[in-house]
């Protein structure tokens, strides 16, 4: 269902160029650490699926982002284009964050992703795993540097 008014390009069908723009915004979005300005990019009745825990809609998704930041402390994302066609786009990405104790972790995942025809993201599935890790090890220390399109390592 498609409740916005104004379009939020790139609107699919999706070019491998809009894929990437895509995933860049979603990655700087992110990375602000924002509940509100994240939510907004997906459409109000949006549902997702994020490692053991089922959202619906915006109001939720901003409640979910808020106790995520709470927990996952200096967090810090990079995403990469998988795949897309259409309306769908999946990513690989990788965050890293410490808890409140101090201890590290590198969090590896896969999203998949489906827009509505305004560019809403209707649906995310998110599939993660953490991985401790020591402060020392961390390779992801801030939102990436203007003109940055590297990729991000396997491990």
């Amino acid at each position: 269902m498609t409740d916005e008014i104004a379009p939020r390009p790139p609107v699919p069908p999706f070019t491998e160029q809009d894929a990437r723009q895509k995933v860049r915004m979603a990655e700087n979005a992110w990375n602000t650490k924002e509940p509100a300005r994240v939510a907004a990019a997906y459409t109000v009745d949006s549902t997702w699926r994020n490692r053991d825990e089922f959202v619906q809609g915006r109001a939720e998704i901003e409640a979910f982002l808020v106790r995520k930041w709470e927990r996952e402390l200096d967090y810090v994302l990079r995403k990469d284009l998988w795949a897309f066609s259409d309306n769908h786009i999946a990513v690989r990405f990788q965050y890293e964050w410490r808890n409140a104790d101090g201890q590290w972790f590198r969090s590896y995942g896969n999203e998949n992703w489906e827009f509505d025809a305004l560019g809403y993201m209707a649906r995310r599935e998110a599939s993660i795993n953490d991985v401790a890790i020591d402060e020392a090890d961390r390779r992801i220390v801030g939102p990436r540097a203007e003109g940055d399109d590297s990729v991000i390592p396997l491990h």
